[in-house]
């Protein structure tokens, strides 16, 4: 899913780079860079990890403060890579300019959730985990499912 990104993030003229939560950069297309450096340099941080030991809690209020004030946070990986605290707090006191989120720790949102408690909500966009759902990903999941099921998966 980051590559895809990547290449549509390039087709619309930003420079792009990532940082390799493994610990080893596999992809020869971008140059890989190390998580402060990403997070210092970038105009938009987009997150596509999975949840694992090294990714829970890896962007924090330290890591956040290493961004542009004019920089936005996407996480479309799992809710609980970003501290979901920290993250309200610095979208609300201008650390960063704002922030896309659809992964969340606990979904739904309970009612004294931090992100429906902002000061500043028109700087947080927030959607029900539907980022993967176009419709060609939807059309590539229900072939694969009946793919699995004639070869009597």
């Amino acid at each position: 899913i980051g590559m895809a990104v990547a290449r549509m993030a390039q087709a619309f003229g930003m420079k792009v780079c990532y940082f390799s939560t493994s610990g080893t950069g596999h992809c020869k297309d971008y140059p890989c860079l190390s998580l402060e450096q990403l997070l210092a340099e970038s105009d938009v941080v987009s997150i596509h990890a999975p949840l694992n030991g090294r990714t829970k809690n890896l962007i924090g209020k330290e890591q956040l403060a290493l961004m542009k004030p004019s920089a936005y946070l996407v996480n479309v990986g799992r809710g609980a890579i970003v501290v979901e605290d920290d993250l309200a707090a610095a979208v609300d006191n201008g650390v960063i300019a704002g922030a896309g989120v659809d992964v969340f720790v606990t979904e739904p949102l309970p009612e004294d959730h931090c992100y429906l408690k902002m000061k500043h909500p028109e700087r947080m966009s927030l959607a029900p985990h539907v980022a993967w759902a176009s419709v060609e990903a939807r059309t590539r999941l229900v072939s694969m499912i009946a793919d699995n099921i004639s070869k009597g998966w």
